[in-house]
């Protein structure tokens, strides 16, 4: 995996080199291996190596095509460039490497800018047509793998990761608070923005189009999930059988590497069945578990920890098991690393992946992850149930807009940001989450068709959430975390399935009378309900106990440490009256949901997880601690 950077001055000043090598060093974690970049008049284009396939001088970047028109910085894998590589022979390119990077160079210089569907695989590129003047940035279909740009008058700034645009002398990092607003209702962003001003994220499936001449940028998507149930008439046995054979390929195509390749072992479903076919590619392969300390956890907590599970499963699969046990403190003394690498705080408590990925990196240089399982295959059905007894598509929005309004309680959220109700009064959270079904809606014919949008919005948000922390928080290790649910055949096959394929007990929540508390509380909850057909093809892999567990997310008992080890640190951020959050939130009622966790009264870890990360993230980036060079 690599790092992505460069800029157009548009003010007529010639690219500087000196500004280039100080953007690349500012993600030189991302390929710590090699750097390389090119100046040409207003043009500078950086790339910084994490060498992965052919690690050899020949896969210097950026790279060019043999007549010097196309130029390519590019982050990812292809894992079909193998075959791709045999037809442009064919159409008489001459390749000097075994490199993917080449053969996407290739390709886009043959097929121009359809070449972008053929890819099956994870990237993020900048690529500069010298002869149009044109400069294209281009995201993977699902978004594994990010690319940040800011446009202004003068320039157009481009990278894997927004910090690195704080080496170039147009862009003062100041705070969005629109962003800031999308992230407080969602913990994370529906939209492009971030936290960071004018800095937006390509969506995923989309690329960028900057013609230097017309000084005009375009942005187009040229793909889309679309959960259409199309093979519903197929018979179970077949598609369980197509299943195994897409799942069992793609994890092999991802082992093609000239490194080390571990995977992670959870202790779940997902990774269980990963390791388990890449085992018996490679032997005494690494997986990688982290655990918990629970001495001072309590209720469902006290289940947190997976180390058994995983331990198990590794010595089925034979493989070199590593271990690593968290304390309450490893949170704390984690937090300013993290959150300089993730730029910006996204969904969930991510500081165990941070510390999984360190892990990782010790024994492997790429590593399999199980990302993408439950969002493909349903493994969330307490959440998709809510939406699907609805009478019609508003009744079904509000439903569900009201669930992932995840941090702060509806009846306190208009108190907590009265301070940015001037700046934000345009911003509607509402249509802002209406929007993502854009280009979706169709006839609404039955409870399964709430079901597959319920399907379709976790994967544009929620899912993307994860992979942009998974790669932020890998690549903060000089990491390359692969992800072999995400392969394009196997993602086109999971849309095609039937929901009665994935949820056990729709049709008992359809015939629900939502006025009965104890059966809404039955279904509304974490059950094994979700991803059906998955489980029962994984029984070939993995333990019958593991594929039929209940789904556990990878979190740490942080309600506990938050009211017991973790206390003081809370109070001395949050508590403080010098807290910067405090420009943009009501202090009285933070405090008083602050109270409402430390006193035991209601679980409110998931916000006091993300007003410390950005309170820390307002000390770096603003308050100007990344200079200091401590991070």
């Amino acid at each position: 995996m690599c790092g992505v950077t460069g800029y157009i001055n548009l003010n007529g000043v010639p690219a500087s080199e000196f500004v280039l090598n100080n953007m690349i060093d500012l993600i030189a974690h991302r390929g710590p291996d090699d750097s390389g970049c090119f100046v040409s008049g207003a043009l500078g284009l950086g790339h910084a190596r994490l060498s992965i396939i052919d690690l050899s001088e020949a896969g210097r970047q950026p790279m060019e095509t043999k007549d010097k028109r196309f130029l390519i910085s590019y982050n990812g894998e292809v894992y079909n460039y193998r075959e791709l590589k045999k037809e442009l022979q064919k159409l008489g390119c001459v390749f000097i490497s075994e490199t993917d990077s080449e053969v996407v160079l290739y390709s886009f210089a043959i097929w121009g800018i359809e070449a972008i569907k053929k890819f099956n695989g994870m990237f993020a590129f900048a690529i500069w047509d010298n002869f149009e003047k044109k400069l294209y940035l281009v995201r993977d279909r699902f978004g594994i793998k990010p690319i940040y740009y800011y446009h202004s008058d003068s320039a157009l700034i481009f990278a894997s990761e927004s910090k690195s645009f704080l080496a170039h002398p147009e862009y003062n990092p100041q705070i969005c608070e629109k962003g800031l607003f999308e992230y407080i209702s969602f913990q994370n962003y529906f939209t492009s923005r971030t936290l960071f001003k004018d800095v937006s994220l390509l969506p995923p499936g989309n690329f960028l189009c900057f013609d230097l001449q017309k000084k005009s940028i375009q942005i187009d998507s040229y793909w889309d999930f679309l959960f259409s149930e199309s093979r519903k008439n197929s018979s179970a046995s077949d598609l369980e059988e197509e299943l195994d054979f897409l799942f069992s390929r793609s994890v092999n195509r991802q082992l093609v590497a000239d490194v080390n390749v571990g995977a992670y072992l959870s202790g779940g479903i997902d990774s269980g069945a990963i390791a388990a076919v890449a085992s018996q590619k490679i032997k005494k392969m690494n997986t990688f578990t982290v655990g918990f300390d629970l001495n001072s956890a309590s209720g469902i907590e006290l289940a947190f920890d997976e180390r058994e599970n995983a331990m198990a499963m590794s010595k089925m699969f034979e493989t070199s098991h590593n271990e690593l046990v968290l304390k309450s403190g490893d949170m704390e003394s984690a937090m300013k690393k993290l959150i300089w690498h993730l730029d910006e705080p996204r969904v969930g408590q991510c500081y165990p992946n941070f510390y999984a990925s360190k892990l990782a990196r010790k024994h492997s240089k790429v590593v399999l992850a199980g990302t993408g399982g439950d969002e493909l295959f349903g493994g969330y059905p307490w959440r998709y149930y809510r939406g699907a007894i609805s009478s019609n598509f508003v009744e079904y929005v509000e439903k569900y807009f009201e669930f992932w309004q995840r941090l702060v309680p509806p009846k306190y959220f208009s108190k907590m940001i009265a301070p940015l109700k001037e700046t934000t009064k345009e911003v509607d959270i509402k249509k802002i989450f209406l929007d993502v079904f854009k280009g979706q809606l169709r006839k609404i014919e039955s409870p399964e068709d709430f079901i597959n949008y319920s399907l379709y919005l976790e994967c544009k948000t929620f899912l993307h959430g994860l992979l942009v922390v998974e790669d932020k928080l890998s690549m903060a290790h000089s990491l390359e975390a692969r992800v072999p649910f995400l392969d394009n055949d196997l993602v086109d096959f999971a849309m095609s399935l039937p929901v009665n394929m994935k949820l056990d007990n729709l049709k008992n929540v359809i015939e629900m009378n939502e006025n009965e508390p104890g059966k809404v509380k039955q279904y509304f909850q974490k059950t094994r309900d979700g991803k059906l057909v998955l489980r029962k093809v994984m029984e070939k892999y993995v333990p019958k106990e593991i594929s039929n567990r209940q789904k556990q997310g990878f979190s740490g008992p942080d309600a506990s440490w938050f009211r017991g080890d973790s206390m003081d640190y809370v109070r001395d951020i949050l508590l403080n009256n010098n807290a910067k959050i405090y420009n943009f939130f009501d202090r009285k009622t933070v405090y008083s949901l602050l109270e409402d966790h430390l006193s035991g009264k209601n679980n409110r870890r998931l916000l006091i997880w993300s007003l410390l990360s950005l309170e820390t993230w307002h000390e770096i980036f603003i308050d100007g601690y990344w200079k200091a060079g401590k991070t």
